[in-house]
């Protein structure tokens, strides 16, 4: 079983020069390690080839184009995703490996994050209030378990399958929701609460990037809600019911 990791980035060079160590640490090492240049005019390119990744360079802005471009160069057999700010413990690769072994039918795998830069007193609230709304009120809204782009894994057969229905063109779109959502109700993921890394809190820097944070959300289940149904669709359809939509 081996496991690509795919990073995408956008002039970010220190966080992701961290990255990189604690994924040259891991107790198992990756297949390999592809950065995605989505522009960057910093040296975040050279920081990656210094490190011993490959560069794959997306010059179509935004995240979905980025993400997308880097699952489509990989060649592990299971896909690991996680962001220039990730922290990634030293058995991330491992545990990934391990569930998609253990389990054959398992599509996706993700988990929680902590803020590791937030003051001490706030660590603890912001990670849960981010995590209630990430997994539980997002997962209410497409019937599944969403896919945290900062800590996520599929297995490369599920991208090669949905990879023609994701949204690569859009940059305000959330490219893990998009991609959940298009993977359906039906799909096997899952969801490991031990499976945790550290991230920025750059969501609470300010009120105006929380509420572009909860915009491109509610932007992205509009467009997937138009095309694939409604949140109730979803859950009929992934408790065993009729497609109702399918019949009209």
């Amino acid at each position: 079983m081996r496991v690509s990791v795919v990073i995408p980035v956008l002039d970010d060079a220190p966080a992701l020069a961290r990255c990189l160590e604690r994924l040259r640490a891991q107790t198992v090492a990756p297949l390999e390690v592809i950065v995605v240049d989505n522009g960057c005019r910093d040296d975040s390119a050279a920081v990656a080839l210094a490190a011993g990744a490959r560069v794959v360079h997306e010059p179509r802005p935004g995240i979905p184009a980025a993400a997308a471009a880097g699952y489509d160069a990989a060649a592990g057999d299971v896909i690991a995703r996680c962001d220039a700010d990730s922290v990634v413990p030293a058995d991330w690769i491992e545990r990934i490996r391990a569930a998609f072994a253990a389990d054959p039918a398992l599509q996706g795998l993700t988990g929680p994050g902590r803020f590791h830069d937030l003051p001490p007193r706030w660590t603890a609230i912001a990670s849960t209030a981010y995590a209630l709304g990430t997994f539980v009120a997002g997962g209410a809204a497409i019937a599944n378990v969403p896919l945290w782009g900062s800590n996520m894994a599929l297995r490369r057969s599920t991208w090669t399958a949905v990879s023609p229905l994701v949204e690569r063109d859009d940059p305000a779109l959330h490219d893990d929701l998009d991609l959940t959502m298009r993977l359906g109700p039906c799909a096997r993921l899952r969801f490991d609460r031990d499976l945790r890394v550290e991230v920025e809190g750059r969501i609470f820097r300010s009120r105006d990037d929380a509420r572009d944070r909860v915009a491109v959300a509610m932007r992205t289940f509009r467009r997937n809600w138009e095309t694939e149904g409604s949140p109730g669709r979803r859950w009929v359809l992934r408790a065993g019911g009729p497609d109702l939509r399918a019949r009209a």
